[in-house]
């Protein structure tokens, strides 16, 4: 691993969903995004008294490296690079039928925003990447130079939710070819009135850099395959956990969880307190879902 990188992740709602997801302690739970291994650690803590086991698996193989490391002390972990769109590949080699608990945690890790050379973060100078697995052909460099005008707009605006996603596909285009996160940034500051740039909550950037992160990585499309069959691989009481960190994605999961027979929703979601959002501030538009298998 050759990138810069020294700030450990903190994982989000971690002991909201310890609580909620362990209800078994001899059972087995798989964390479907481990990324630096936070929340696999605690769930394995929790159930390494009574035989309990954990399997771990992730797209990112840079991520995953450094889950080994931290989790190299816990017997009861097992980690496998596979995306978790590909948990039923995984359970069937592990010849595992039914699993209690399943943990997916869709946001960005803190690696992947910091280390360098990945591309998610605008603020910094980097090469258009976004990948979340290294190996998948589409970058995000492919995504804005490549694209047409009208396609692009249309994913700025359906998973960014920018209301100037027009305006901005016609400054990406105008501006070809964009090689850096900084020239893609400066694209975007030409297509925004002045009170859009300074006005703002959040940086100007967030929702066009979202928009093509979850077109690199099919992320909405992934999680709505997950869901689909997520159910059947859950013994009866097993919990699904997800978290989610934009409208889109906890839209998806919050009528998933209710209209689908095998699940029961476990009340209404979790958000993190405000003294988990004082010490770590991209916990702030977290929402937790559990539901159960009936």
């Amino acid at each position: 691993m050759n990138r810069l990188y020294s700030e450990r992740h903190i994982p989000v709602l971690l002991n909201e969903v310890v609580d909620n997801l362990v209800w078994k302690p001899d059972g087995v739970y798989v964390d479907c995004t481990v990324g630096e291994g936070g929340h696999t650690q605690a769930i394995a803590e929790r159930i390494a008294a009574s035989g309990g086991k954990v399997v771990g698996l992730d797209v990112d193989s840079e991520v995953l490296q450094i889950a080994e490391r931290n989790l190299e002390a816990h017997p009861n972990v097992q980690l496998f690079k596979f995306s978790y769109v590909e948990l039923p590949v995984l359970l069937n080699l592990l010849q595992v039928h039914k699993v209690d608990g399943l943990l997916v945690d869709l946001g960005v890790s803190t690696y992947q925003l910091k280390a360098e050379g990945r591309g998610f973060s605008f603020n910094q100078d980097e090469p258009l990447d976004m990948r979340m697995n290294l190996e998948n052909d589409l970058t995000a460099y492919d995504v804005v130079n490549t694209y047409p005008e009208e396609k692009l707009a249309d994913i700025i605006y359906s998973y960014g939710e920018e209301n100037f996603a027009r305006r901005i596909a016609r400054s990406i285009v105008q501006s070809r070819p964009i090689h850096t996160t900084r020239e893609l940034v400066e694209a975007i500051r030409r297509a925004l009135p002045y009170k859009e740039i300074h006005g703002r909550k959040r940086h100007f950037a967030t929702k066009t850099f979202q928009a093509i992160r979850i077109e690199v990585n099919k992320e909405l499309e992934n999680i709505t395959k997950f869901l689909s069959f997520a159910p059947d691989f859950l013994s009866h009481g097993g919990k699904l956990a997800i978290i989610s960190f934009h409208s889109l994605e906890d839209r998806l999961v919050k009528h998933a969880f209710k209209d689908d027979p095998r699940l029961k929703p476990l009340g209404d979601f979790i958000a993190p307190s405000l003294e988990e959002i004082s010490v770590n501030p991209r916990s702030r538009s977290a929402k937790l879902r559990i539901a159960e298998r009936v």
